[in-house]
């Protein structure tokens, strides 16, 4: 029992020694002392830290990447687009493409005619193909820049604004394509058209980026049927009046040249696995990245 009680007063008196008055075998002047030290050792190592930081923001610009020497070159993307780039729909059944409508109605919504109207923001750069725009330079001495206005008109049947449904109602679907932003990028177009689908020869003209959609599969070809595409002038292009893209904080209101592509005949109750591709000089492809350069999609067009 007294083994015990003095066991129990062991612990209890190293947390406090009254004698002594130490808590924790400390006393109070050893306490603060260590606390002063661990007080200036850890707001030396933020002080090297953020002096750190703040040499190395002096090096860099808010406006241009530093270190651009290994950004690949750009994606290529779509809209509407779905988590595994699957198109489901019934034609006669609203419910089963609302959701690629309303994707489509708020990525357009930007480019409506009332949003485009400060012409202390907006250009009116032609509606044909003309070499790239430049701005001056990658930073605020000469305040921000203006950008180039894109018609939403120029979509055609995609527009959303003749046919609510983009399509879909009627069984020929709609979407949207865009090259991704990348400061400072300028697409080069292709010099020859060795690289480019004979279908797509009568789009390629200068100062654009042609694109061309296709089947996966060979045997699918037959299936895809008429494939049209609707962007500035009627082309199935980017023009490169657009570029190059100064950033979000010289050019806030920025808007990308979009193409429409629409299929007018798939084969209903086929699943066809379709492949959009831009066509660059400096636009490469990538097995590992699917939307490098180009992007696949499956659409199936169901039978109620």
């Amino acid at each position: 029992m007294s083994r015990e009680k003095e066991s129990d007063g062991g612990w209890k008196k190293f947390i406090w020694d009254s004698e002594k008055k130490e808590f924790l075998g400390r006393t109070g002047s050893s306490w603060l002392k260590i606390l002063a030290f661990y007080v200036v050792f850890y707001g030396f190592l933020a002080g090297i830290f953020i002096g750190t930081i703040q040499v190395l923001l002096l090096t860099t610009s808010s406006y241009k990447p530093t270190y651009q020497d290994r950004v690949a070159p750009p994606g290529l993307s779509h809209t509407p687009k779905t988590l595994k780039a699957e198109i489901e729909f019934t034609h006669d059944d609203p419910k089963t493409y609302e959701e690629y409508i309303n994707a489509m109605d708020k990525f357009l919504l930007k480019y409506n005619q009332e949003n485009q109207k400060d012409s202390l923001l907006f250009d009116d750069c032609g509606s044909a193909p003309t070499p790239p725009i430049m701005r001056g330079s990658l930073d605020q001495s000469d305040g921000g820049k203006r950008v180039c206005r894109f018609h939403r008109e120029w979509l055609g049947n995609c527009s959303g604004l003749h046919d609510r449904t983009y399509g879909y109602s009627e069984g020929k679907p709609c979407f949207i394509v865009k090259i991704n932003r990348i400061v400072s990028y300028l697409p080069q177009p292709p010099q020859t058209n060795d690289s480019i689908p004979p279908e797509a020869h009568e789009r390629v003209q200068p100062n654009l980026i042609p694109i061309h959609c296709a089947a996966k599969k060979e045997e699918d070809k037959d299936k895809l049927g008429q494939v049209n595409y609707f962007g500035m002038n009627s082309t199935g292009g980017f023009p490169l009046q657009y570029y190059p893209y100064y950033g979000k904080l010289l050019q806030p209101q920025y808007l990308q040249p979009l193409v429409a592509v629409q299929f007018t005949n798939l084969t209903v109750g086929s699943e066809l696995r379709i492949e959009c591709k831009a066509y660059g000089e400096n636009i490469k492809y990538n097995d590992k990245d699917r939307y490098q350069g180009r992007f696949e999609v499956k659409i199936l067009v169901k039978v109620r």
